[in-house]
């Protein structure tokens, strides 16, 4: 009988919903905007030595808070530098909010902005179609490398695309994480699809090093209010634990001894710590800075 569980990603509205929940629970910005703040400025410092133009890409910019952030930093090493700002991303909903951010913003009248409403995959294959490369002088992927189909190939193109000068910084759970424990485990029940895989900054170490790529890597330390999951019935708790999974309506549909399973790993310390009556999800991320 083929199970009932289906990819989170076949409800991209339920997606959104679980994604912005886990948000609102999470220290993903805040440990994110930390780095900006603070370890930033030391990634950026040469790239756009002695360029009257900055040529910025963003793959996968979602709805562009971070992409701001890098922003004004840029703009506070290189004042009155005139910064070109690509941004790839599929989703509509995501570029229509990154517009209207940049609608409500102040100082950027030196940043020019140019959307792509595609994939990675398909800015590639656009690219080579119309025989273009054009060069970047920095390039950030920020949590989208589990929705590209061949990892590897990806980081080498855009890598490919760096100015002697330039940096590609990638954002992603880290190894140490409670993602890497869960889906290690649990992975393989999972229903993902193509739209999905999971990869850890354990994996794309393992891809520099074997590409020979010089590297600097950050941990940030973040976690995610999980709570909610372990009330029955909880509404929050249950679109949480579909952003875990990535499984639409993941309680419902699990056969129950997995659902048994995941409940239990999720408790245990390899996954979170219980502080104050919560439990609190290790959703810790890992920054990697790539040289040309």
């Amino acid at each position: 009988m083929a199970s009932p569980m289906r990819s989170l990603f076949t409800n991209p509205a339920r997606y959104l919903q679980s994604f912005r929940l886990f948000l609102v629970n999470s220290s993903e910005h805040q440990c994110m905007q930390e780095f900006v703040e603070r370890q930033l400025p030391a990634v950026i410092a040469s790239i756009g030595n002695g360029k009257s133009t900055i040529n910025i890409l963003s793959v996968g910019g979602g709805a562009g808070e971070i992409d701001l952030l890098i922003l004004s930093k840029l703009q506070a090493r290189y004042p009155g530098v005139t910064i070109n700002n690509d941004v790839i991303e599929p989703s509509a909903d995501q570029i229509f909010k990154y517009k209207e951010r940049v609608a409500e913003m102040a100082n950027l009248e030196n940043v020019k902005f140019t959307w792509h409403e595609e994939t990675a995959y398909e800015y590639e294959s656009r690219m080579n179609a119309e025989k273009k490369s054009k060069k970047w002088d920095f390039i950030h992927m920020i949590q989208m490398l589990y929705y590209v189909r061949d990892v590897p190939a990806t980081i080498r193109y855009f890598h490919g695309l760096l100015e002697a000068q330039a940096k590609l910084l990638i954002i992603l759970v880290s190894g140490s994480s409670g993602w890497e424990t869960l889906w290690k485990k649990f992975g393989s029940s999972f229903p993902l699809d193509d739209l999905c895989s999971y990869v850890s900054s354990a994996n794309i170490k393992e891809i520099l090093d074997s590409d020979g790529l010089k590297y600097q890597l950050h941990e940030l330390s973040s976690y995610m209010d999980i709570t909610s999951c372990f009330i029955e019935g909880n509404e929050d708790g249950e679109l949480l634990l579909d952003f875990l999974t990535e499984t639409c309506e993941f309680s419902k549909t699990a056969p129950p001894e997995l659902k048994r399973q995941v409940m239990e790993e999720l408790r245990k310390p390899e996954c979170s710590e219980e502080r104050d009556g919560k439990v609190l999800f290790n959703n810790n991320l890992s920054v990697i800075v790539i040289e040309p």
